[in-house]
């Protein structure tokens, strides 16, 4: 059940995750990494889309879900700064 789980959501994480990131960024800035990945984490739970059925089941789902939503927050972080990086050399 957990597998299909991953498989069902893992687009919508990583595009959570990249919008979640931005906002982080913004809002806290530069520095404080552990603030701004928790920031995006909130984000990325409280906007993942669950059916009704599933809500109950959330405090599970979140824990399953925490290697990929953590995988999708390094990886957004990465191309961001890789991305301000050539921006900064440009």
């Amino acid at each position: 059940m957990f597998k299909l789980l991953l498989k069902k959501y893992e687009k919508q994480i990583y595009k959570l995750a990249e919008r979640g990131v931005k906002e982080a960024e913004i809002f806290i800035g530069s520095g404080k990494g552990q603030q701004k990945k928790q920031m995006a984490i909130d984000f990325i739970l409280k906007y993942l889309p669950l059916p009704i059925w599933l809500q109950w089941l959330k405090p599970v789902i979140n824990t399953t879900l925490h290697k990929l939503i953590d995988k999708a927050i390094e990886e957004c972080v990465e191309k961001m700064n890789e991305t301000l990086n050539k921006l900064k050399e440009g």
